[in-house]
């Protein structure tokens, strides 16, 4: 881990399920369907899987504590599974587990899960980030809305594009501007839901991954940290309440790992955990992306529409392609994946990619894990 991961791994294989509301569909038959699509993509058997990781979260009732879940759903040949837990970040920690612990072929899961607690307080703890922003920088909350109607208008404009995500239409500035009050100044449009899902990777060496697909790009990993909330933020510290610390711990690892000098012209694109749409406000000053109190500015001059400087949630993000969770941070890789393939049609494509970001963020802003993984293709 000190010496970091840089050009050590390469992504094999990818596959992710349609997102949302999968009724008929048991814990199993999602994750079978999104591994299946990673083989495919990986180009092997499944007996050459040599591990695995398992991300789920709040699931205990649904497919138990440990890995045997993912071992007995996808018949994997008697290999070591290991699930492991990090809130709404999970699917990255999984990533993570496999890319340091599980070379040369081992796939990583993000696992569905559609249970939330009925007391649940997410919607009014993230709204203090708009009120404490408002306050550090005299930013009037009137254009801070506005910034996150963008955001939210930004999601289903570019979900509508996407025929995986569980939200595909337009939705108009007006009525995201005139919705229903969640937590102030959050509005229904500004929350996301919960989804059904699963998603998945396999990873392997440059080395073996050049040997199975010969003559193809490959998308490697670049750098891959974590930062995790000592508390310090609830200790009445100077923590000034606008932004979470533990993505601005992350993405200054990340950068120094992947050797970005100036991540606002360096990165191509990026998924950030778009929980509300103040989340992503914010994000984009911990990324080091917009300069301090300047993000409403670059959110509605359009710097991270699909046609922007850097897109974000070019697949819809957590608003719009869906929320199951643990899977989260494996469909924001799945999509970065691609893109830098090259796969996608034209009116989603962004364009000439070089580096992919990812942010996965868990918990709440005054304690909470945040993932971030950089990933691009030479």
């Amino acid at each position: 881990m000190a010496e970091g991961i840089r050009d050590k791994v390469a992504i094999l294989g990818m596959g992710c399920t349609k997102f949302g509301e999968r009724w008929e569909s048991a814990p199993e038959d999602l994750a079978v369907e999104a591994f299946v699509e990673c083989l495919q993509d990986a180009g092997i058997e499944k007996n050459q899987v040599e591990a695995a990781w398992l991300g789920s979260h709040f699931d205990e009732i649904n497919i138990g504590k440990g890995g045997n879940f993912l071992g007995i759903a996808l018949k994997l040949p008697l290999v070591p599974v290991t699930r492991v837990e990090n809130f709404c970040a999970s699917g990255t920690e999984a990533f993570r587990g496999a890319c340091y612990g599980g070379l040369p072929d081992s796939p990583a899961f993000g696992q569905q899960q559609a249970m939330i607690g009925p007391n649940a307080t997410a919607p009014g703890m993230f709204a203090q980030l708009a009120t404490a922003y408002s306050a550090k920088y005299d930013v009037p909350m009137e254009k801070i809305k506005e910034a996150m109607a963008h955001i939210s208008w930004k999601s289903h404009q570019n979900g509508a594009k996407n025929p995986r995500a569980h939200l595909r239409k337009l939705i108009p500035i007006e009525q995201i501007m005139g919705a229903p009050m969640i937590a102030y100044p959050l509005g229904l449009f500004d929350c996301c839901g919960v989804s059904d899902g699963s998603a998945c990777a396999i990873v392997t060496t440059p080395e073996i991954a050049a040997k199975i697909k010969p003559n193809e790009d490959l998308v490697k990993v670049k750098a891959l940290q974590v930062a995790v909330s000592s508390g310090e933020e609830a200790l009445f510290t100077d923590w000034d309440g606008a932004g979470m610390l533990t993505t601005r711990a992350a993405a200054t690892r990340a950068y120094n790992e992947a050797g970005i000098k100036n991540p606002r012209e360096e990165i191509s694109m990026m998924e950030v955990h778009d929980c509300f749409s103040i989340t992503e406000f914010a994000t984009m000053e911990d990324l080091h992306i917009s300069a301090p109190g300047t993000a409403a500015d670059d959110i509605l001059a359009g710097f991270f529409d699909l046609d922007g400087q850097i897109p974000c949630q070019p697949d819809g993000g957590l608003k719009c392609f869906g929320h199951p969770i643990a899977a989260s941070g494996l469909r924001m890789l799945f999509e970065m994946y691609n893109q830098l393939l090259g796969r996608w049609p034209e009116e989603r494509a962004v364009k000439n990619p070089k580096y992919g970001l990812t942010h996965n963020l868990g918990g709440v802003p005054n304690q909470n894990v945040c993932s971030i993984a950089i990933v691009g293709k030479d």
